[in-house]
């Protein structure tokens, strides 16, 4: 089965629909770290296992919401940017955002990517806005439900 190429005017025809899942991304203590490193938020809860095993109601470490948050990118390139034919894609930003379950340090996570609108701006522009699930494996609650907004260049 081959990977569907998305056009402006396919996508148009799947808003509310589901068009795809992203691969699944392992969120491991060292990806915590470095996020903490990078954003200078080194909370125990992200990224002192031990503290965390004993005290945290996770029993353990978690993600940061925004680490999670911040896979939306990458995870819409998987999922639909990189089957398009497009000059540029750039983030243009994020509604309704809920942080619903924390990411357990070891935990995988997949996007379930939505179309909910996408409008001609002229020029060749298109501004796209998704609705992402990020699903925890084996869970049943989700990470996140974000809306996502991108600006498509064609």
């Amino acid at each position: 089965m081959s990977t569907p190429e998305f056009t402006f005017q396919s996508l148009a025809g799947l808003v509310g629909q589901r068009i795809g899942s992203s691969s699944w991304i392992t969120i491991d203590q060292a990806r915590i770290d470095e996020f903490a490193h990078c954003t200078n938020d080194a909370q125990w809860i992200h990224v002192d296992a031990e503290r965390a095993a004993r005290e945290s109601p996770f029993g353990g470490t978690v993600a940061h919401g925004f680490l999670t948050l911040s896979l939306l990118a990458p995870t819409a390139f998987d999922v639909l940017i990189s089957h398009m034919q497009l000059k540029q894609a750039v983030n243009y930003g994020l509604d309704k955002i809920r942080f619903i379950a924390p990411v357990r340090a070891g935990k995988r996570v997949r996007n379930h990517i939505s179309v909910v609108s996408i409008e001609d701006k002229g020029n060749g522009r298109h501004l796209l806005t998704t609705e992402n699930t990020v699903e925890i494996e084996g869970e049943d609650k989700p990470a996140l439900v974000a809306h996502s907004m991108a600006m498509l260049m064609a």
